[in-house]
């Protein structure tokens, strides 16, 4: 995306009279979708939004929502959302679309019916001069509205739907769920197919015990969300660091060797001397290198890291410069 693309973001409430001015994102057409990851099956949504709103020479934008639906209807349940409301802005940015509309979820949207989410918000509200939505998406009071109902209704309306089928990669579903499943399993690799791009995550360099310094390995730490369902285990990264690229190997764990405290990142890049306390970064998974264990003895510990980095450098090498993020980082 270029950098002087301007992308515009509008937050919405569900109420009439909430409803704020989303200038020149009135008359879009409107990828709908939760987004979670911008994987290639969200991609192909957007890229019919694209398309569409290319022939009727309209702006194209997401429409999504914060908090997940997810967490506030089951809210007892975790769910491992793979980006931040930030990072997947950040990420549909990238995309070509000319803004998004954020549309908070809460109990006044959850209770709109299907009539009222197509006629008050969609046509009402914005206007919009098309919908893109995958093939499984449901909206309205109790997901009542399926992508048939609003492509009927968009007919009687006067707007286009275009419903996207559903994309496989070698067999497998291209969805948030199948993303999630890699991730817990440490299948980085798989994980980025399904995504297009190596999964990342974005975080503040905190303190730690500086046990990494001690041990001659100086470490970022980073404290991801407790709802991480990332495999523990140590793995080759990059990093984003001030719109440059580093390379790294990573533990993401309890430390057994110590504390067997909080899950934390702990990111050692390689040939990088700096001060990162207080900096958000961005830390990219690249390869799997081996399960976090115990060892007998600090010196061995040592020994163990120095493996690991000599195998995150090669594992780096082979996957080569190029780090495909959809120009996040």
């Amino acid at each position: 995306m270029s950098k002087s693309r301007a992308f515009h973001i509008v937050r919405e409430g569900a109420q009439g009279a909430e409803a704020v001015d989303i200038g020149p994102l009135h008359g879009t057409v409107v990828a709908i979708g939760n987004f979670d990851g911008v994987h290639r099956g969200h991609r192909a949504v957007i890229g019919a939004a694209l398309q569409r709103a290319k022939e009727l020479g309209r702006p194209a934008a997401a429409l999504t929502f914060a908090p997940h639906p997810r967490l506030f209807l089951r809210p007892q349940d975790a769910l491992f959302q793979l980006s931040s409301d930030r990072d997947r802005l950040r990420l549909l940015a990238a995309t070509g679309l000319d803004g998004a509309i954020v549309m908070t979820f809460d109990a006044q949207l959850a209770a709109t019916s299907r009539e009222d989410f197509i006629e008050r918000i969609l046509v009402g509200r914005f206007g919009i001069g098309g919908a893109a939505i995958g093939f499984d998406f449901h909206f309205g009071h109790k997901r009542a509205g399926s992508p048939a109902y609003l492509a009927e209704q968009g007919a009687r309306l006067g707007f286009a739907v275009d419903i996207v089928p559903p994309l496989e990669d070698e067999g497998r579903p291209v969805s948030s769920g199948a993303v999630r499943m890699a991730l817990s399993q440490g299948k980085v690799v798989e994980a980025a197919e399904l995504l297009g791009a190596p999964w990342f995550v974005s975080a503040e360099v905190i303190h730690g015990a500086k046990r990494g310094r001690e041990l001659g390995f100086p470490t970022a730490n980073l404290k991801l969300d407790p709802s991480c369902g990332l495999k523990h285990g140590i793995y080759a990264v990059r990093a984003g660091i001030a719109g440059k690229r580093h390379d790294g190997v990573a533990n993401f764990g309890v430390r057994p060797m110590f504390d067997g405290g909080a899950p934390l990142l702990e990111v050692f890049l390689f040939d990088f001397d700096g001060d990162l306390y207080g900096q958000t970064i961005d830390v990219a998974f690249i390869g799997w290198i081996r399960h976090e264990q115990k060892f007998d003895s600090v010196e061995t510990l040592k020994r163990q890291i120095a493996a690991d980095s000599a195998q995150a450098r090669a594992v780096l090498k082979r996957a080569g410069k190029a780090f495909p993020v959809l120009g996040v980082i």
